[in-house]
């Protein structure tokens, strides 16, 4: 079972920090819930016979409501967190990458979920759907509702 959770680290490791970085905006606490996401989807392995739990969905959705239980913390409420900290050697992500980034937190959460999942995780729609416990169809309009909430605000900017 290690070897199963080794794999799944390798392969998923990085899909996940990148998620919860996007989220808490914390390097450090992207680490640690990185490492309680891997910890839970351990602690949990016996109880599914189905290997759904091997699957990226159920990892990412172990990830994300991971991250939202870490929003909801009294002390993550009251840290200010206005900028995305990333250490100086994981500096990679350009200042309109960035722009944009700050345009996406800005979104009600359930554009923004579907958002960086699509775009940022490039997960196909059915598993986003799975992912966050909708329906397609759901998925389909928020991605649209998203890129078009998206859209007014960007061209607004840019116009200035």
């Amino acid at each position: 079972m290690e070897e199963i959770i080794k794999e799944l680290m390798q392969n998923y490791g990085t899909d996940v920090f990148r998620i919860c970085i996007i989220y808490l905006k914390d390097y450090h606490l992207a680490e640690d819930i990185v490492q309680d996401t891997f910890f839970k989807i351990y602690r949990n392995y016996t109880k599914y016979e189905n290997n759904e739990i091997l699957k990226k969905p159920y990892i990412m959705r172990t990830a994300i409501n991971l991250c939202k239980n870490q929003i909801r913390t009294h002390w993550f409420k009251t840290l200010k967190t206005n900028d995305i900290f990333i250490p100086d050697n994981q500096k990679h992500i350009d200042l309109d990458k960035d722009f944009i980034l700050q345009k996406i937190f800005l979104l009600k959460p359930i554009y923004k979920d579907v958002i960086l999942l699509y775009y940022y995780q490039e997960m196909p729609i059915k598993e986003i759907a799975y992912t966050l416990n909708k329906k397609e169809s759901t998925i389909k309009v928020r991605l649209k509702r998203a890129r078009t909430l998206l859209k007014l605000d960007l061209e607004e900017v840019w116009k200035e």
